[in-house]
C-alpha cells in the first residue's frame, strides 16, 4: 500500500486532500485512481487508512476509512550525529537510520572528516538528504519524516546534545562492554538519546576529551572496528530492539 504525508490542515472530518509533488506522482507515475486504498500520515501522531475519491490535476481527495493513533514510532527519540562521510555514504546512513526509527539526523563536521561543504553545496546536499529521509519514511511506514538538519561543528553538536537525556559515542579505545551494556540499557521509553558517530578517520583524542567535558559517555561496539556507515546503525538497531520491547 502506498504511503503519503500531508500537513494537519489538509485533514478534514471525513476526507483528506493531498497536494504538491505527490499529486503528479500518483496521477502520472503510479496511475492511481478512485477506489484505491492508501495510507496517509499527518507527520505528527496519526495514520489514516483512506480510499481515493478523486484524482484531479492539482489535488487528490481521499475518504478516511480508519484512524490509527498507535503509530510506528519508537517510544524514545534517537538523534544521530553523523560525522560527514565520503561519497554517497550519507544517503545510505540516512535511509537505513530512518527505517530503524531515528528521530533526527545531524551531519557533523569533525576534524578528520575529509568532506568540506560550502554553503551552496550544503544546501544542495540537504535537499537531497531530506528527500532520501522522506522516501525512507514512506517505505517504512513512519508517522513522521525525520529531519536532516544543517551541518554543525563538533562543538555545536555537543551543545545541541546537552539538552538530551543521554549522549553516547562509540570510541575504538573504549573496552568495557559490561559498562556499555549498562549505559545502553538505561535508555528507556520517553527519553531522548544522542548517538555520535565519527567519519572514516574516527574522532581525535581532543574531540573525545571535549565530548566527555560535555557529559557524553564513551562506549564500545566490540572487538571489531566498524565502518562509519555501520557503527551508527548498529547502535540504533540495538536500541530499537530494546525499546520496542
Amino acid at each position: 500500500m502506498y504511503h503519503f504525508f500531508v500537513n494537519p490542515d489538509q485533514i478534514g472530518a471525513e476526507t483528506i486532500r493531498i497536494m504538491g509533488p505527490d499529486v503528479n506522482h500518483m496521477k502520472n507515475v503510479l496511475r492511481m485512481g478512485a477506489g484505491e486504498q492508501i495510507l496517509i500520515s499527518n507527520g505528527v501522531d496519526k495514520d489514516y487508512l483512506c480510499e481515493i475519491l478523486e484524482v484531479a490535476s492539482t489535488e487528490v481527495t481521499a475518504k478516511i476509512l480508519s484512524v490509527d493513533e498507535g503509530g510506528t514510532e519508537l517510544p524514545a527519540r534517537l538523534y544521530l550525529f553523523q560525522g560527514l562521510p565520503k561519497g554517497d555514504k550519507m544517503e545510505l546512513i540516512i535511509q537505513k537510520a530512518v527505517e530503524l526509527g531515528v528521530y533526527q539526523i545531524i551531519p557533523v563536521q569533525t576534524k578528520r572528516a575529509v568532506v568540506r561543504l560550502d554553503k551552496k553545496k550544503e544546501e544542495s546536499k540537504l535537499r537531497r538528504w531530506n528527500a532520501v529521509s522522506e522516501s525512507a519514511a514512506k517505505q517504512s511506514k513512519r508517522l513522521i519524516i525525520p529531519e536532516v538538519t544543517g551541518v554543525m561543528t563538533f562543538q555545536e553538536a555537543l551543545t545541541f546534545a546537552k539538552d538530551l537525556d543521554i549522549t553516547v559515542i562509540p570510541f575504538e579505545h573504549a573496552k568495557d562492554m559490561a559498562e556499555t551494556k549498562e549505559i545502553l540499557s538505561a535508555i528507556k521509553p520517553g527519553m531522548s538519546a544522542g548517538i555520535f558517530i565519527g567519519p572514516e578517520g574516527g574522532f581525535e583524542d581532543s574531540e573525545m576529551e571535549l565530548a566527555k567535558n560535555f557529559g557524553a559517555k564513551l562506549i564500545t561496539l566490540g572487538k571489531r572496528i566498524l565502518r562509519t556507515e555501520t557503527a551508527g546503525l548498529a547502535i540504533v538497531s540495538v536500541l530499537a530492539f530494546q525499546l520496542e520491547g
